[in-house]
């Protein structure tokens, strides 16, 4: 029968060259982090009083525990070791006898109360630091979200228009107009309702048309009064939209898709 298989060959015993470390396999079954977490386990594993230790009991134990050490790893229990003697000489203390005096008033210092002091301690900070282990941790109990944010296309909304830009606007080609004035006195018929028609028939087979260039500044102040008078009365209508790329840019008249066909028609 093998004993174990290397490489696919099976060993039925053990070569005799093969050295196997004295700390190749090593069982811990308890661990404690200092002597004192390891004299507060014996008191809590026999349910004793902290405040009215055995110290024999308490002693022989521990040094049952420090010896076991010492074996395997010297160097680690040394630190042991120093408790140790402190749990020897208060019991060497406990066991001598007390000299009498005439003064005694049978209140003499405990020689157990320094161990005691420094065990309650040590019993707070422990407890403390396995409250705080409790709480939620970051990467063990608790893992932040992270996500990306969906990617979003740039918009540029359109500037606010105001009526008052169109009132500037006709402003300033009126003040065109007057450069252009001569004394020809001559009757001109102009009529609202047949330049709101060309005007629509305009912005119909033309996409944009700047407000501009419908004020002709050559018509003269009543050309461009009625040219104007049109554009409000298609406004109002809804029949046309005032449009404008950035703030203080040049107006634009646009027509309203079937709207302002289905008026022209009418």
């Amino acid at each position: 029968m093998s004993i174990a298989t290397v490489r696919g060959e099976p060993y039925e015993a053990l070569p005799h060259d093969l050295y196997i470390p004295p700390d190749a396999l090593e069982v811990f079954l308890e661990t404690f982090e200092g002597p004192l977490d390891l004299l507060l386990y014996l008191i809590r594993r026999q349910n004793l009083d902290i405040l009215d230790i055995p110290i024999a009991r308490i002693t022989d134990q521990y040094m049952h525990y420090v010896e076991l050490m010492s074996d395997r790893r010297l160097a680690l229990a040394a630190e042991y070791l120093v408790m140790a003697a402190m749990l020897a000489e208060i019991k060497a203390r406990m066991l001598m006898p007390r000299a009498p005096h005439e003064d005694d008033d049978g209140d003499d210092p405990d020689p157990r109360a320094e161990l005691v002091r420094r065990l309650r301690e040590y019993e707070q900070f422990r407890a403390a630091g396995e409250r705080i282990d409790q709480l939620p941790r970051v990467a063990r109990d608790v893992f932040p979200a992270q996500a990306g944010h969906p990617p979003a296309a740039a918009t540029r909304p359109e500037p606010p228009l105001a009526l008052d830009e169109l009132f500037d606007a006709f402003a300033a080609v009126m003040a065109r107009a007057d450069l252009n004035t001569h004394h020809a006195v001559r009757r001109e018929a102009l009529s609202v309702r047949e330049r709101m028609t060309g005007t629509l028939a305009r912005l119909q087979s033309e996409r944009f048309v700047p407000l501009t260039e419908l004020l002709d500044a050559r018509e003269g102040r009543a050309g461009v009064v009625v040219t104007f008078l049109a554009v409000l009365e298609l406004l109002k209508d809804a029949l046309l939209e005032i449009v404008q790329s950035e703030a203080f840019a040049p107006l634009y008249l646009r027509a309203r898709g079937t709207q302002a066909s289905g008026a022209e028609t009418a």
